[in-house]
């Protein structure tokens, strides 16, 4: 490992970390106590972005110029992200207290116990028949109005963006914190937060954002057809999974979403995405397994069962892969 041979850091105690920090997560999320102390990384990375949003991203400016400004941005945004995790990483303590440490400091980058907590707060109120508290709920992970939204609607948007998001926000934080420990997961997360802030195909941002978007679609290369493979392999149905993924996967706006969509659609017998509203302009979104019946909120709760299934495997994968190393100097 590239780090391994830079700065003493053995494979075998980054992938301990990281377990540490799943079981960590898994139960406990990040506290509102903690984000009232400490805040969170993500938004501490935000608030850079904003600042060079701000001063960089002038609308009098040429394209060409504005996606100059854009890669300046994300170069500046990694550029110190990395400088500030690579900093820990070298000064961290050798040994099971370091780990520990490790651990903690990867744990507020994942959002195992969150994802999960947000789209069961959109099933819980529809299993009650209670639209106006899902709508309310879905409005916290997705930009649609949710005032358009029926329930077939908010089910299929709730389950869109755990499918995406188990990618973005637990499967790639672990890929690239298993590769290059805590570095790795700084700096994945500094550019998915370029990109969720803006990586936009508006106006605003359609040059601004260009090369943080395209970069991002990069660093999820790997990681959304890993995640796809894990739905697979979580569901029980694989072949329907891999079938979808066929058919669909490339159907989809995104070249990397359309991999877990896919793949949760496919194991799940349901279908997703297909047009929408967005700023009161309907898209013309291809269907992702065109045929089978919208979810509902008893299909979007085998979408958590799945998910954490998918977790749960995840685990079990790096345990063993942990497990065939060498922890003789640990113990």
């Amino acid at each position: 490992m590239i780090l391994e041979f830079l700065v003493g850091h053995s494979f075998g105690n980054v992938l301990v970390s990281v377990l540490l920090a799943i079981i960590i997560d898994s139960f406990f999320g990040w506290p509102d106590f903690l984000f009232k102390i400490l805040s969170h990384p993500v938004v501490w990375i935000g608030r850079l972005i904003k600042t060079l949003d701000t001063r960089l991203n002038i609308p009098e400016k040429s394209p060409s110029v504005l996606r100059f400004m854009g890669i300046l941005t994300l170069l500046i945004t990694t550029t110190v992200t990395l400088a500030i995790t690579l900093f820990i990483w070298l000064v961290l303590p050798a040994g099971p207290f370091g780990i520990l440490i490790n651990a903690l400091l990867i744990w507020p980058l994942l959002a195992i116990h969150s994802l999960h907590q947000h789209v069961d707060n959109i099933r819980a109120p529809l299993a009650k028949n209670n639209l106006e508290k899902a709508r309310m709920a879905i409005a916290m992970i997705v930009s649609r109005d949710p005032k358009t939204l029926d329930q077939s609607a908010i089910c299929r948007a709730a389950t869109e963006s755990l499918a995406e998001n188990t990618s973005d926000g637990v499967i790639a934080p672990l890929f690239w914190a298993c590769l290059f420990g805590l570095p790795g997961i700084g700096f994945y997360k500094a550019v998915n937060t370029l990109d969720s802030m803006i990586g936009y195909k508006n106006e605003k941002y359609l040059h601004f954002g260009w090369a943080s978007a395209r970069f991002d679609d990069l660093v999820n290369l790997i990681p959304a057809r890993l995640t796809a493979l894990l739905f697979l392999l979580a569901s029980g149905a694989p072949l329907k999974g891999l079938k979808c993924i066929k058919n669909d996967a490339g159907k989809h706006r995104s070249p990397n979403a359309g991999w877990p969509e896919s793949a949760m659609a496919g194991a799940l017998d349901i279908r997703l995405s297909g047009p929408r509203l967005y700023d009161g302009v309907m898209t013309e979104d291809q269907w992702v397994n065109d045929g089978k019946p919208d979810p509902d909120h008893l299909s979007l709760g085998r979408a958590l069962a799945l998910y954490r299934r998918t977790i749960i495997g995840t685990t079990i994968i790096l345990f063993l892969a942990a497990a065939s190393l060498n922890y003789e100097s640990l113990f």
